[in-house]
């Protein structure tokens, strides 16, 4: 199986299973992966996903050789937003977040999909740049716009004109990974389930308004993030949490 996905409780660990091509997706392999981010965001049972790669590598991008083969492996070119980019998932604003929990070569396509997830955590042997700059191929699963706004525009022109590569400490001195994981898919699961042990509402409402205010002018976006703020309050999810932390006297505070 080219996408293998593993349930934890209220987890899913989604893993790209190609790992003699270092990860690198073709059109069967992005319809796949599509599919698993969508029924993930279907369940309600499902609270984090994580995107991970087999065999030591997070995922080298588009796979050039069926590219190459010009056949009905290649990836899907679909002009139309609303529907999937050539790696699968990379148009979709889910509902709920996506760690990617990222070994070796996050490269090209694969640095894409990379920043298509909320959060980001590398273990020491991660490697990540534009590589097919050398190939004549584009970035178009989102890395030209994602990638100014996750590091700013000065250091996503430096990887995005070199092709250069930066490991996983430069990485995160940059922001582009939040954290360094010694055992990444351990720990990446240990942050899925603080994240899912969180007021799920409240969460995903502050998740989205940070998206979607993005491209909004500031009073705008006030006004947006105080509508769904109140919406979050009126649902009664806020005043359960303010008496659990009465009931605990502000113990669980920093917890």
């Amino acid at each position: 199986m080219n996408i293998i996905q593993e349930r934890f409780n209220d987890i899913i660990v989604i893993t790209i299973n190609r790992p003699d091509v270092r990860n690198a997706i073709d059109r069967p392999t992005a319809e796949k992966l599509s599919e698993a981010f969508r029924k993930f965001d279907a369940d309600n049972a499902l609270k984090v996903a994580i995107l991970t790669g087999a065999g030591g590598n997070f995922c080298a991008g588009a796979d050039l050789l069926a590219i190459a083969e010009d056949g009905s492996r290649k990836n899907k070119l679909n002009p139309n937003m609303k529907e999937d980019g050539p790696l699968g998932p990379t148009r979709m604003l889910l509902s709920k977040p996506v760690i990617a929990a990222i070994s070796g070569y996050a490269v090209a396509g694969g640095l894409e999909l990379a920043c298509w997830c909320d959060i980001r955590m590398a273990d020491e042997s991660a490697k990540f740049g534009v590589f097919c700059r050398r190939f004549g191929v584009p970035l178009i699963d989102g890395g030209t716009q994602r990638l100014p706004r996750l590091i700013g525009l000065s250091r996503a022109l430096d990887l995005i004109i070199t092709g250069r590569e930066i490991n996983a400490q430069e990485a995160y001195e940059w922001g582009l990974v939040n954290y360094l994981a010694h055992d990444v898919k351990k720990e990446s699961l240990e942050l899925a389930q603080k994240i899912a042990s969180f007021p799920q509402q409240c969460m995903r409402s502050d998740r989205m308004l940070a998206y979607r205010g993005m491209h909004m002018p500031l009073a705008d976006a006030l006004e947006m993030e105080f509508a769904k703020g109140t919406d979050v309050i009126r649902s009664g999810e806020t005043l359960d949490g303010a008496r659990k932390f009465a009931a605990a006297k502000g113990k669980n505070f920093s917890s």
